[in-house]
């Protein structure tokens, strides 16, 4: 709160936030103060799920104005690198990106960005829809780097909201069966509602009892397991549940060594891809959000002001719902 306004440089805006939610990340670097080698060492702003309206352009923008709402990419390449030159700036060594150490996030009132990573948000989406598209993101880039098409059948392994925007993608994308996995019921039934065709509640089962519950409701093994806990044993349930030949894409993070079936996958030629973020989506999230293809709103389960940032992020460590928002615009009467 006392925190000076910064003043944006060139090719950068000041934006006033107005929706950020809460993610995993931001809770465990709260609780536990580093995710592998991000490290936190000194205070740090979280907040990278965002939007937020343009208050002050640098003298470098052209493509804003102060009153444009737009939605932040959190993650800004410092410098023009071999990954930035092939498309996948995601991987630069480098990059910016809101909320990990050392870099500082937006869960404030004012932050300024870099303007070419901030996105003019259509009328007709609004600001949580804005912030939702971080999270969208990624399983944007999963499913592409998974190759659902026309027809696939996809195992979703999680139901938080990494979980059910890959299972919106997937169904946009075309996938004509999406199964999803999970231990809690209230999450799997959210998995329905944005649309599942199946769900299996796990209890204690073993890895190939999972997948053999997985090809049964599918009446096949699936062609593609997205794969969204980083939980050893379901990462390995996704190896057997994965028909030969098809991809198998890690998502969530784990423990860094974990034990898995990998000659059962190599044999039966199962690729395992994994992502790191994302790149190049948030034009495409927009025209899906935009052309209304896509529903996100259902995700939004929590709202509070930013003043109750704390009991903000007591639910999301809880588990309650599925994303939990902050409003940091005090003057937005908006429901």
């Amino acid at each position: 709160e006392n925190r000076p306004i910064p003043e944006p440089g060139p090719n950068e805006v000041l934006l006033r936030m107005h929706s950020v939610g809460i993610c995993g990340s931001d809770v465990h670097y709260w609780q536990h103060g580093r995710i592998g080698d991000f490290v936190v060492k000194d205070p740090m702003v979280l907040g990278h799920e965002a939007s937020g309206t343009v208050v002050k352009v640098g003298t470098g923008v052209t493509h804003l104005k102060p009153g444009d709402r737009v939605a932040i990419e959190p993650g800004v390449p410092r410098e023009e690198d071999e990954f930035c030159r092939t498309g996948r700036y995601n991987l630069s060594p480098s990059i910016f990106f809101c909320a990990t150490p050392p870099d500082d996030g937006n869960l404030c009132r004012y932050y300024k960005h870099s303007a070419s990573y901030c996105y003019k948000l259509p009328d007709n989406v609004t600001f949580e829809e804005g912030a939702l598209i971080e999270p969208l993101s990624v399983g944007i880039h999963a499913c592409k780097r998974a190759g659902v098409t026309l027809g696939s059948k996809v195992f979703v392994s999680g139901s938080g909201p990494i979980g059910l925007v890959n299972v919106i993608i997937a169904k946009m994308m075309g996938a004509a069966a999406v199964v999803v996995t999970d231990l809690s019921a209230s999450r799997l039934q959210k998995a329905k509602e944005v649309g599942a065709d199946f769900i299996i509640q796990v209890k204690n089962e073993t890895p190939k009892e999972v997948a053999s519950k997985v090809e049964s409701v599918l009446g096949c093994m699936p062609e593609i397991t997205v794969e969204c806990t980083g939980v050893q044993a379901c990462i390995q349930a996704g190896i057997y549940a994965t028909r030969s030949g098809g991809t198998l894409v890690l998502v969530g993070l784990g423990p860094e060594m974990v034990t898995v079936p990998m000659v059962n996958a190599a044999v039966r030629e199962v690729d395992i891809r994994g992502i790191f973020r994302y790149c190049n989506t948030w034009p495409v999230a927009i025209a899906l959000l935009a052309s209304k293809r896509i529903n996100v709103k259902p995700l939004v389960t929590h709202r509070f002001p930013l003043e109750k940032a704390l009991e903000a992020f007591e639910t999301t460590r809880r588990g309650e719902g599925v994303k939990v928002m902050l409003k940091c615009d005090p003057t937005d009467q908006s429901p």
